[in-house]
């Protein structure tokens, strides 16, 4: 069931960029993804949520065209794409569907310069074709993320904080005018302090670029503040989607409780004893929700539930 295409709204009903239907991933006898649906639309972000091994990235390679399902359908406005197209296809879909990579230290070439790496793809897609053009396109790329053009510019990769590099590689992503931006974890390798400033900075340029976002993260706390809609996943499957406030408010499924249980309370003072007990819970929680189970719940306008399976 696709959920997320349910809504009746006209902003929420609006055609998606990128569709999965039904999604299927095999790396020999194991299922990495498990009949995963969702949809990508105009100026509003899908949040994956989970932990490591989950299926996350595997669902943002695909996207990205950096793998390939074994089962299922993706489609790009309408357009089933599920098998690679001509290269010009290819090519066109690429620069339509940009990744922010979690790694800020190797996504850039130590090499080069900030001007060099943004300069190259508004060269390679046309748009800057003189050198005060792609003076200049860097200079607004450089303004939209945060940065003054006039310090960072002539800078390397290594004479910049993890912030500050985590900021070019969206700006780099920019560069080509992207209908659809995938961000994967972009802030886990990040300190504390900075990570708001970038998950409020994808957010903005998400509503002013009308870009669709799909934000991979293993902290749901954070979903709140970057998506409307949020996809709980485990083993591969999908638990609980829907509406952000929703899901997360009035979550359903134990896997969903066991996340959000996971994040610290100020208010709550961390006892002896607290980590075992959590531990013994959460493989408790894992073990309930392994088993797959095709029977999905709707508990709210825009919140589904999937229903645990017979334990084997």
């Amino acid at each position: 069931m696709n959920a997320v295409t349910t809504v009746p709204s006209a902003a929420v009903a609006a055609e998606p960029i990128v569709r999965l239907d039904g999604i299927e991933r095999s790396f020999g006898l194991v299922q990495a993804l498990r009949g995963v649906s969702l949809s990508l639309k105009g100026g509003r972000a899908l949040a994956l949520v989970g932990e490591s091994g989950c299926g996350k990235t595997t669902c943002a390679r695909i996207i990205s065209r950096m793998d390939t399902p074994t089962g299922g359908e993706m489609l790009y406005r309408g357009r089933n794409i599920t098998q690679t197209g001509t290269a010009a296809e290819e090519k066109a879909y690429r620069r339509a569907v940009q990744m922010v990579f979690q790694d800020p230290f190797a996504s850039l070439n130590p090499v080069f310069s900030v001007q060099h790496h943004l300069a190259r793809p508004l060269a390679l897609h046309g748009h800057a074709r003189s050198k005060a053009e792609r003076v200049q396109g860097v200079a607004d790329l450089l303004n939209w993320v945060g940065l003054e053009p006039a310090l960072t510019a002539h800078k390397f990769p290594h004479e910049l904080s993890g912030g500050q590099r985590q900021r070019v590689n969206i700006a780099r992503a920019l560069a080509v005018q992207p209908d659809v931006l995938v961000a994967d974890e972009p802030t886990s390798m990040l300190d504390v302090s900075i990570r708001l400033g970038i998950l409020e900075l994808v957010s903005r340029i998400k509503q002013e670029r009308q870009l669709a976002l799909l934000y991979i993260t293993h902290d749901i706390a954070t979903a709140a503040h970057v998506a409307e809609e949020v996809i709980v996943m485990f083993a591969g499957q999908m638990v609980e989607w829907g509406d952000t406030l929703s899901v997360i408010g009035d979550a359903r499924h134990p896997y969903t409780q066991l996340l959000l249980s996971a994040v610290p309370d100020p208010d709550r003072p961390f006892m002896a004893g607290d980590s075992a007990r959590f531990l013994g819970h959460a493989e408790e929680v894992r073990r309930l929700s392994r088993p797959s189970s095709a029977k999905v719940d709707q508990v709210g306008p825009n919140h589904f539930v999937r229903a645990l399976g017979a334990a084997s």
